[in-house]
């Protein structure tokens, strides 16, 4: 890459980084290509784009933004993950991709807004419900509450049909 190609890619970089939901910078040492391909594949799967950068010229991209001291991210082999739908899924993938992997990639640190979250941080947030599961509970939770409601309502018309019934066996026993 030439000077100019360099000096667009920081902005464009930078600007994916700005309105990216989430930012996720990892060490990917130690794998393969066949493993880092296969985790690309899956981080794309959850709705995230992973970009391996130069740490100068991530330095770059990142220096307009208002951040605390991030200049440990800065050294050794980086990959960013840009998220702009989900926050927790590529959090998700990269941890259980790391768990098959010999705890291979690592994460450096991440972004999300204006706050900058630890290794721990992101290890928590890996292990919340993705959106999906917690969209699922909340039907679950709506879904219960109107089951027993239908079923209430059947066994009062089953009462009333049984009292119909009745009624009738004893107007006829009548006549």
């Amino acid at each position: 890459m030439n000077r100019a190609e360099k000096k667009v890619f920081v902005e464009e970089f930078g600007q994916k980084v700005r309105e990216a939901s989430a930012v996720y910078f990892t060490d990917f040492s130690g794998l393969d290509v066949k493993d880092i391909t296969d985790l690309r594949r899956q981080i794309r799967n959850s709705g995230a784009e992973c970009v391996v950068v130069k740490n100068r010229l991530l330095r770059l991209a990142v220096k307009d933004m208002d951040l605390p001291d991030i200049s440990e991210v800065f050294s050794g082999p980086t990959a960013v993950i840009l998220s702009s739908e989900g926050v927790v899924e590529p959090a998700k993938t990269v941890s259980d991709f790391s768990e098959e992997h010999e705890d291979r990639p690592v994460f450096k640190l991440a972004i999300l807004g204006e706050n900058v979250l630890s290794v721990e941080e992101i290890g928590r947030l890996a292990k919340l419900p993705t959106r999906d599961e917690l969209l699922a509970q909340a039907v679950g939770a709506m879904e219960t509450p109107l089951i027993a409601l239908a079923g209430a309502f059947e066994a009062k018309i089953q009462e009333m049909l049984g009292l119909l019934d009745a009624l009738s066996t004893k107007q006829e026993d009548e006549v």
